[in-house]
């Protein structure tokens, strides 16, 4: 059964009042604080997430994921750390940010063994740092630029959101953030809010 829209509804589910808060968001902080509310609970429409919650697996890191989103960045993915019989995880977060949020990132890198990734505005660039094993298999890898280069990806952001905020994605800089040890679940998310609040 195809999934349906119904008047305060989209095809997802997702909450279309909700939407409307991002017809104004013209900022990273903007964009920032409304991930926040979909993480806390208080919104049900998060752009390029075709489900009106987050998955069961953000449920532990939600609160530290709000308050990085509160801090200079606006996330886009993230997986905690996890360790089962069959399933392996780095835990990472990425997101759009300043290009001085992502030198502070860069830095980070510097001081830890916490890894970061940074792609320039514009930048089209493929890698392949595994960070989800499943019984045996690379399911997960980080290392792509998820900037809106094409014309064809900032139309597809101004429809969830406003022309206004997909070209300022289109020109930020997005990095990825990697705890190179598998399944570890308690460094990085704390140790990113550090480098965003300078403490």
């Amino acid at each position: 059964m195809e999934p349906q829209e119904t008047e305060d509804r989209d095809q997802f589910g997702r909450r279309l009042e909700d939407r409307g808060a991002w017809r104004q968001a013209t900022t990273i902080a903007a964009a920032g604080e409304l991930t926040a509310r979909w993480l806390e609970g208080q919104s049900e429409f998060q752009p390029a997430t075709f489900t009106a919650t987050y998955d069961a697996e953000t449920a532990p890191i939600a609160v530290e994921l709000a308050a990085l989103n509160r801090n200079g960045l606006f996330t886009k993915e993230s997986q905690p750390g996890l360790r089962s019989a069959d399933i392996v995880q780095r835990e990472y977060v990425t997101a759009f940010c300043s290009a001085e949020v992502a030198a502070e990132l860069l830095a980070l890198s510097t001081r830890t063994e916490l890894v970061t990734v940074a792609h320039a505005p514009g930048e089209s660039s493929n890698a392949a740092i595994p960070v989800t094993v499943d019984g045996g298999e690379v399911v997960t890898v980080l290392g792509s630029s998820e900037n809106p280069v094409t014309e064809e990806q900032i139309r597809d952001w101004a429809d969830e959101t406003n022309e206004s905020l997909a070209l300022l994605l289109a020109d930020s800089w997005y990095v990825e953030i990697l705890d190179p040890a598998w399944g570890r679940d308690n460094v990085l998310l704390p140790a990113v809010l550090g480098a965003l609040t300078g403490s």
